[in-house]
This record gives structure tokens, C-alpha cells and sequence, in this order.
């Protein structure tokens, strides 16, 4: 089931809530692939959940919650909307 246009509401809320505003090359992202780039993302998320929620249920309801995002289609969307130097230039 979609969300806002996202694959489901996790995508759409992780989105919103972590990566919105953030460009790939602020966080040394910007030579990743896509794939690295998702996984990156991931990490990041999963880094801050740790920092926020040491353990218990409310750690394991926030990871059972980013199991669900597709990081793929937020790395996709980084992508898109924030280009690299490179396409910067050309453009």
C-alpha cells in the first residue's frame, strides 16, 4: 500500500523525519552508488535510533519500524533532488 506517493508510511515518515532537507554531499554521501548510498542511509538512521532508545520495547518497535522502509526509493529521491557538483556543472 502506497503513502504520499512513497511505498508505505515508513518510507514516507523516515523520509521526512531524518533525510529531508539533507544532501548527499553534506553527509559525504555524494560519490556513493545507489546501492551504498541506500545502505548508508540505513546505517545513518539505525545510528540514530541507537543514540535516542538504548534497549526495551520502544528500541525494538523503532527497528521493527525501519525494517520496513524501502531505502532504495529514499536513496533514488536524494538522488533526483540533489545532484551532484558534476551534474551541477554540466547543467
Amino acid at each position: 500500500m502506497s503513502y504520499n506517493g512513497w511505498t508505505n508510511y515508513a518510507t514516507w515518515r523516515v523520509n521526512l523525519e531524518i533525510f529531508d532537507g539533507i544532501e548527499a554531499e553534506d553527509m559525504g554521501w555524494n560519490r556513493l552508488d545507489l546501492y551504498d548510498l541506500a545502505q548508508a542511509m540505513k546505517d545513518y538512521a539505525n545510528e540514530i535510533i541507537e543514540m535516542d532508545v538504548k534497549e526495551g520495547l520502544a528500541l525494538d518497535y523503532a527497528r521493527a519500524f525501519v525494517s520496513e522502509v524501502n531505502w532504495t526509493e529514499i536513496a533514488k529521491h536524494m538522488l533526483e533532488d540533489y545532484p551532484s557538483e558534476d551534474e551541477e556543472v554540466a547543467a
